[in-house]
């Protein structure tokens, strides 16, 4: 009894000493390389290359029509962040002549106090009300604009003037926030802090030169009386820029010179007064043109010529047509009777000599 238990360890020696001698090479093979023993290495989870190969409805050529994919030739590099993305704003600066007549010079509020404030709450409403989600070219265009007319003689001399001229007028004001009640929304306070931005920028002398002297813009989406009349300098964002004609629009007329004297930044009190006639003269961009000296101006629509009548004389035929019957052989004379056949179509083929009756 004594003896089997050294048997036992014995012969379990030599069955692990003949599985390891076995198993061994195995997991200690070189690899093919021959770089080493590295059967035991973990591999590096940062620089593990795997290669995905795409579905064949996404593969380039492989799609159907009406599919969700359409894959064009495969990425040679991966995009980067913010690569491949396309904004409206990419392409919102384009026309004719932007940025090639005469530029404005700067117009620097450097009041400090009433004025200052005044003249940045009522440029940033403007800003805000008018081009809120805007480009920032966009935004820049309209506080050009606004300085621009604090520079003309045809206006007030001030920002907050500018901004609320008209704004006593039910509709026609200058700037549609002020007499819209676009004003009785509460801005955001991101974008209201954007449009603030610019406007400090612009009070402290920024000038924006592609709108150059432009006085006057409008929305894509409209067409005023007046936009043939001026210069059309192109197109930012969403507005059409103009500049006024003659020596309205002359780089001498404007004076870009701030004297203060800021009103109140809110709207004008509504006047029914018999003074909104002259107002509205005044506000007239045609009528600002006319007060300088400008007296030739072009036709504001194309006129549509009326459509003539079509005529009544039965139409010609060759010598040989003629000698057949001419326009008899044409006249469907020998139609069947009208039984069952509405009145409206009891005519169909016959040639009407007097249309209409």
């Amino acid at each position: 009894m004594g003896r089997h238990p050294i048997k036992l360890r014995r012969r379990w020696t030599l069955g692990v000493t003949a599985l390891a001698a076995v198993a061994l090479p195995a997991f200690a093979e070189p690899n093919a390389l021959g770089a080493g023993w590295n059967r035991f290495s973990i591999a590096d989870a940062g620089t593990q290359e795997t290669s995905i190969s795409p579905m064949p409805f996404e593969q380039s050529g492989t799609s159907f029509p009406g599919s969700a994919f359409y894959y064009l030739a495969p990425e040679t590099a991966p995009l980067r962040i913010g690569e491949g993305i396309r904004s409206d704003a990419d392409d919102a600066v384009s026309g004719p002549t932007l940025g090639a007549g005469p530029t404005a010079r700067a117009l620097r509020i450097d009041n400090s106090g009433v004025d200052r404030s005044r003249a940045l709450q009522c440029l940033t409403a403007a800003i805000y009300y008018e081009a809120a989600s805007e480009p920032d070219a966009g935004q820049r265009a309209v506080a050009q604009v606004v300085l621009n007319r604090v520079a003309h003689p045809a206006y007030p001399k001030t920002v907050c003037g500018v901004v609320y001229e008209g704004s006593e007028r039910p509709t026609g004001c200058q700037f549609s926030f002020t007499c819209d009640g676009a004003l009785a929304r509460r801005p955001q306070p991101m974008f209201w802090d954007r449009a603030e931005n610019v406007a400090r920028q612009a009070l402290s002398g920024y000038v924006y030169a592609p709108v150059g002297l432009a006085t006057h813009y409008h929305t894509v989406q409209v067409s005023p009386y007046w936009a043939p009349s001026l210069n059309y300098l192109g197109t930012i964002g969403a507005h059409r820029f103009y500049s006024m004609r003659g020596a309205a629009g002359a780089p001498a007329t404007f004076r870009y010179a701030y004297f203060g004297g800021e009103p109140m930044a809110a709207p004008h009190r509504r006047d029914d007064s018999s003074s909104a006639a002259a107002a509205a003269a005044a506000l007239d961009p045609l009528a600002v043109q006319r007060a300088f000296g400008l007296t030739a101006e072009p036709v504001a629509s194309r006129e549509v010529p009326a459509l003539q009548a079509p005529s009544t004389a039965a139409p010609s035929y060759s010598s040989q047509v003629e000698e057949r019957g001419g326009d008899a052989l044409y006249r469907a004379q020998n139609l069947p009777a009208s039984q069952g056949i509405k009145a409206e179509y009891a005519n169909s083929g016959r040639w009407i000599a007097n249309p209409g009756n």
